[in-house]
C-alpha cells in the first residue's frame, strides 16, 4: 500500500490535474495499491474563507465571489472530461455548490460564522476537487473510488483544529480500505466529531491525512507531491545555490519546518513518523526527480549540517534584571503568563548567570505580550528587581540543522566565523544538548546575506563567490583589471573553487549593478546601456543589497570618492584601492578609516598605494607583525623620476631628459606634478603610517628639484624655458657625482622617525646605484636586515603591474573571507 498526497498547486489548473492523473496512473500500471489525498483547488480554501466572512457582514458580493469559484471548477470539468460525460460530473458538482449557497445564505441571514460553521464550508473545497479527479480516474479507464474523509477519520469537537481519534478512525480507515477496489482519493483536511458534525484538522491538514491514512494501513511510503523538488538545502529565493536534500530525519525535518522551512508541516506526519514510515517529497511538475525521503534516519553525507531555515520577521522580548538571580519560579511565571494567553514562543535564550531570559515571538504578538509582562511582573518592576520589558523589532531567527553537527567539530566557530566576517551581529543564540539546531537572532536585513553565506561556507556547491563593485572600470587601471580576472577565472574557479562576480559597475557617464553579475566578456555594452552615473546612488544601491561577501574597488584616483569609504565600510563591505587620496591625507582621517574597517571586522587593502603590484606594504606589514623593528626605510618610488635620472647624463640638457620622459608616456601632461615630488612624498607617508608612526602630509620634508621660476612657470612650455635656463645647477649635480664615482636617485627615507625626500647622490655600494629603466626599488633596514637591507625592485608603475597588485588583494581578500 502507498498513500499519495496532492497539494493545492498540484491540483491548481487542468494542466496541473492532468499531471497528477498521469502520475497516479504510471502508479497503477507499476500495480500498486494506492490512496491518493486530495487539497482543495489551489487559492479555493482561502476564497472561502473571505466569501464566508463576507456573508457574516451581511456584504451581498460574496455571491458574485463564490459564482468565479463555481465557474472555475465547471471550466476544470469540460477541458478533464469528455462532451457526453460532463453532464454527470456537472450535475454533481452543481448539487455541491447548491449546498454552498444554502450554506451562506443561513450564514448572511444570521451574520455571524462560528469556527464549527467554517469548518463546514471550508470542507467543501477538498470534497469538489477529490469529486473531480476520481471521476475523471474513471473517465480514463482507472478505476477509482471517491472517500469522504468525513466517513472514516473520527475527532474531537475542538473546530478549526480537532484531534483525532485513533482507535475509531485506524479502525474506519481498515474498513474502507478492505470494502473498495481501485484507487481510494481521499478529501484531504476534513473529518467528523462522534455527533458527525464536520471538522478541519488544522495547518498541514491534507498532509495530516495522508500521515494518518498511511499509518492505519501500514503503508510502505507515503508521498507528498508539492511544487518543489523536495526540501532544500535553504530558500532558493534567497539562496540561488540551494539545492534538493536527497534524504533527511524526521528530527531534521522538524527543525528545519519549525524555522521556516514551509514544505511540509510536520507535526502532521506524526502518524507515519510513529510508525517509522518513510515519507517522499516530490514535484509535481518534475515527476522524474528523487526528491526528498524524511525517514527515522539522516541520509549519508560529506556536509555537517542538513539544512538552512529562516524565519524572516520575528520580536525579540528581554526580560532581565538583578532581582531574577537565584530566584527559583521566574522562568515558570513567565511561560505560563504566555502560555495562558495563547502566546506561541518561537526560540527561548537564558544567560546562565539568571540574570535575562529572551525569547522569539510573532510581531503580531509583541504589543500584547509586553502588556501580560508588565502586568504579571508588576510588583518586581515596581520594586526595581526587574528592569524594563525590551521589546526589539526588526529581527529574524536563522537555524543550522543537521544531525552530522553531532560527530563535527567546529560548527559553531565556522558558522559564526562567516557571520562576523560579513559584519553580520547576533543578537541571540540558542542551542539543545542534542545538538541537532543551532538557532541565531540576526537583524532583519541581513537574513538573505547570511544564508547566502553560511550556505556557500558549508556546502560550498559551486565554490566560494566574491562580489565586487568597480569604480572607474572604463580607465586604465580599471579595464585592464576586468581584463585579467576574465583571463584568469577559469583558473581560479579550477584551483581555488574561486567565482569573481563583477556585480556592479560606475564610471563618470553610466552605472549597473546585476546580482546575477556582469558579463566579464561583454561589460562594456552592459554598462552603456546601464542607467546614467550617480556615485551616491551607486553606492547606496550596493549597501542596500547587503550582498554576502562583497568588496568596492576604487580603481580611480579621484578625490571624492574617498568621502565614502568610511560609509562603505561601515555598512560592511571591504574596500580595495590604489588610490593614495584617502590614506595619505590627515592621521585623522587615515586612523577612522583603519579603526573603522577593524570594528566592522572588513578588510581595507590598498598595497597598490605604494609601488604598484610590488609587495612592498604587504612586506613592511610582515615584519612588523612579525616582531622585527623598522631602522630604516629608503626608496626610490617614482617610475618617472627614476627614469629621468637614469637617464640623465652630464653633458645633457637636463630638459630634454625631462621631454623625452614625457613623450615615452611616464610623466603627467604636466611634468612638474611629478617633479614636485608630493607623489613619492604621500607614499613615504603611507609607508611610515605602516610602521605606527603619526605622521601629517606637511611633515614629510621636501628638497625641491624644482626652483621658483620653474613651479611658478604659467604654462608647460614656459616651464620648459625656465627649465633651461636652470640647467646649470643640474648639470654641476651630475657633473660633481660622476666626479665621485656616484649616480643621483631621488630617494625617500624614513630613518628616527622623519620622512623626507629629496635627489640624493649614491655610490657603488648603496643597493640603488644599478636602478635602471623606471624601476622603483626599496630597501628595508631592519633590526633582522640590519647589515643586508631587506629589497624589494621592479616596475613600480603601469596599468598592468598595478592592476595586477589590485588583482592580488582580491585574491587575498577572498582568502581572508574564505
Amino acid at each position: 500500500m502507498k498513500v499519495l498526497k496532492f497539494g493545492g498547486t498540484s491540483v491548481g489548473t487542468v494542466e496541473s490535474i492532468n499531471q497528477v492523473i498521469d502520475i497516479i496512473q504510471k502508479n497503477v500500471a507499476e500495480g500498486l495499491q494506492m490512496a491518493v489525498v486530495f487539497s482543495a483547488m489551489g487559492g479555493v480554501t482561502n476564497r472561502f474563507i473571505e466569501i464566508g466572512k463576507m456573508a457574516a457582514k451581511g456584504d451581498t458580493e460574496y455571491t458574485e465571489h463564490l459564482l468565479s469559484v463555481e465557474e472555475r471548477h465547471f471550466n476544470a470539468v469540460r477541458n478533464l472530461t469528455g462532451v457526453k460525460q460532463q453532464s454527470a460530473l456537472i450535475a454533481q458538482i452543481k448539487v455541491i455548490f447548491n449546498e454552498i449557497e444554502d450554506l451562506l445564505r443561513g450564514i448572511s441571514l444570521i451574520k455571524d460564522i462560528s469556527p464549527r460553521t467554517m469548518d463546514l464550508l471550508l470542507s467543501f473545497g477538498e470534497r469538489l476537487s477529490t469529486t473531480m479527479i476520481s471521476f475523471t480516474l474513471n473517465e480514463r479507464g482507472t478505476k477509482a473510488t471517491f472517500v469522504d474523509a468525513r466517513e472514516i477519520i473520527r475527532t474531537d469537537s475542538n473546530f478549526n483544529n480537532a484531534n483525532v481519534d485513533f482507535e475509531v478512525t485506524d479502525a474506519n480507515i481498515q474498513k474502507m480500505a478492505n470494502e473498495n477496489e481501485g484507487v481510494l482519493c481521499v478529501t484531504g483536511f476534513v473529518a467528523t466529531d462522534e455527533f458527525g458534525v464536520t471538522t478541519t484538522l488544522g495547518r498541514g491538514g491534507s498532509d495530516y491525512t495522508a500521515s494518518i491514512i498511511g499509518a492505519a494501513l501500514n503503508a510502505e511510503t507515503i508521498e507528498i507531491w508539492t511544487d518543489v523538488n523536495g526540501m532544500m538545502t535553504s530558500d532558493p529565493r534567497k539562496v540561488k545555490k540551494a539545492f534538493t536534500i536527497p534524504e533527511i530525519s524526521y528530527a531534521e525535518a522538524m527543525e528545519l519546518s519549525h524555522f521556516g522551512a514551509k514544505v511540509i508541516y510536520p507535526p502532521s506526519l506524526t502518524p507515519a513518523f510513529q510508525k517509522q514510515i518513510p515519507v517522499k517529497v516530490l514535484n509535481t511538475f518534475n515527476a522524474e526527480h528523487p526528491g526528498t525521503t524524511v525517514s527515522s534516519h539522516s541520509g549519508s553525507t560529506a556536509y555537517s549540517i542538513t539544512g538552512i531555515s529562516s524565519i524572516d520577521d520575528i520580536c525579540l522580548v528581554n526580560l532581565q534584571g538583578n532581582g531574577m538571580i537565584g530566584v527559583a519560579g521566574v522562568s515558570a511565571k513567565l511561560f505560563n503568563l504566555l502560555a495562558a494567553n495563547h502566546i506561541s514562543v518561537i526560540l527561548i535564550s537564558q544567560a546562565s548567570s539568571e540574570h535575562s531570559i529572551c525569547f522569539a515571538i510573532n510581531p503580531s504578538d509583541a504589543e500584547k505580550v509586553k502588556e501580560i509582562i508588565e502586568e504579571g511582573f508588576a510588583v518586581e518592576i515596581e520594586s526595581g528587581d526587574i528592569d524594563k520589558v525590551v521589546v526589539q523589532e526588526q529581527l529574524s531567527i536563522l537555524a543550522v540543522v543537521g544531525e552530522g553537527m553531532k560527530s563535527s567539530s567546529g560548527t559553531s566557530g565556522k558558522l559564526f566565523s562567516v557571520l562576523g566576517r560579513n559584519g553580520i551581529n547576533v543578537v541571540a543564540i540558542a542551542q539543545g544538548s542534542s545538538e541537532l539546531n543551532i538557532s541565531i537572532v540576526i537583524s532583519k536585513k541581513d537574513i538573505t546575506k547570511a544564508l547566502t553565506a553560511i550556505h556557500e561556507r558549508f556546502f560550498e556547491v559551486d565554490g566560494f563567490t566574491l562580489n565586487v563593485f568597480i569604480v572607474g572600470p572604463t580607465g586604465l587601471i580599471g579595464k585592464t583589471l576586468l581584463s585579467q580576472i576574465n583571463k584568469q577565472s577559469p583558473y581560479l574557479k579550477a584551483h581555488n573553487n574561486l567565482n569573481i562576480k563583477i556585480a556592479g559597475l560606475v564610471n563618470s557617464k553610466n552605472m549597473l549593478i546585476n546580482e546575477e553579475g556582469i558579463e566579464l566578456g561583454a561589460w562594456r555594452e552592459e554598462l552603456e546601456k546601464g542607467e546614467k552615473a550617480n556615485l551616491s546612488e551607486f553606492i547606496a544601491d550596493v549597501k542596500e543589497l547587503n550582498m554576502a561577501n562583497s568588496v568596492f574597488i576604487d580603481s580611480t584616483a579621484n578625490k571624492d570618492i574617498v568621502q565614502h569609504y568610511k560609509s562603505i565600510l561601515e555598512s560592511n563591505i571591504s574596500i580595495i584601492t590604489p588610490n593614495k587620496v584617502a590614506n595619505s591625507s590627515t592621521q585623522e582621517a587615515y586612523d577612522k578609516l583603519k579603526e573603522t574597517a577593524k570594528r566592522h571586522n572588513v578588510q581595507f587593502l590598498y598595497e597598490t598605494n605604494v609601488g604598484a603590484g610590488l609587495p612592498i606594504i604587504n612586506t613592511l606589514q610582515g615584519l612588523i607583525n612579525s616582531g622585527d623593528e623598522i631602522h630604516q626605510i629608503e626608496a626610490v618610488l617614482s617610475g618617472t623620476l627614476a627614469y629621468i635620472f637614469n637617464n640623465f647624463e652630464a653633458g645633457q640638457n637636463f630638459v630634454d631628459v625631462v621631454k623625452e620622459a614625457k613623450a615615452q608616456g611616464f610623466t603627467e601632461p604636466d611634468p612638474r606634478e611629478d617633479l614636485s615630488g608630493m607623489d613619492v612624498a604621500r607614499k613615504i607617508l603611507i609607508l611610515a603610517r605602516e610602521t605606527g608612526l603619526k605622521l601629517e602630509p606637511e611633515e614629510v620634508t621636501i628638497t625641491p628639484l624644482l626652483n621658483d621660476a620653474s613651479v611658478n612657470a604659467t604654462s608647460v612650455e614656459d616651464f620648459y624655458e625656465e627649465l633651461q635656463k636652470d640647467n646649470g645647477r643640474f648639470e654641476q649635480m651630475i657633473t660633481d657625482a660622476k666626479e665621485k664615482g656616484e649616480v643621483l636617485r631621488y630617494i625617500a627615507r624614513l630613518k628616527d622617525g622623519k620622512a623626507s625626500i629629496g635627489l640624493t647622490a649614491i655610490g657603488k655600494s648603496h643597493p640603488f646605484y644599478n636602478l635602471a629603466g623606471s624601476e622603483n626599488i626599496i630597501s628595508f633596514t631592519t633590526e633582522r636586515y640590519k647589515t643586508n637591507p631587506l629589497v624589494v625592485k621592479g616596475p613600480g608603475a603601469g596599468a598592468e603591474v598595478t592592476a595586477m597588485g589590485v588583482f592580488a588583494d582580491i585574491i587575498s581578500l577572498s582568502s581572508m573571507l574564505k
